[in-house]
């Protein structure tokens, strides 16, 4: 299961790269770059990607959030983490 969320800064160039593999694929961006780095790094081999694929796919119910939700929720926890308690 995918648990760790990273944020990596990339050129245009390799943006239109990613989107044009994944559309070639039908796969997502996301995909694709785990998949190169499982590649680059053999962090994951294919058989755990399948089981990882099946997890999901099993999943019912339970709160899904969009992208544009998840950030939103972190935005929040972020901000909570640095509020100060009030004054006594």
């Amino acid at each position: 299961m995918f648990s760790e969320r990273l944020q990596v800064l990339i050129s245009p160039e390799q943006r239109r790269a990613l989107e044009a593999e994944a559309k070639r694929r039908e796969a997502s961006v996301a995909s694709v770059i785990r998949e190169a780095i499982d590649l680059r790094l053999g962090t994951v081999d294919r058989s755990a990607r399948m089981r990882a694929l099946e997890e999901i796919r099993a999943m019912r119910g339970g709160p899904f959030l969009t992208p544009e939700e998840l950030n939103r929720e972190v935005a929040a926890e972020r901000e909570q983490q640095f509020e100060l308690p009030p004054a006594p």
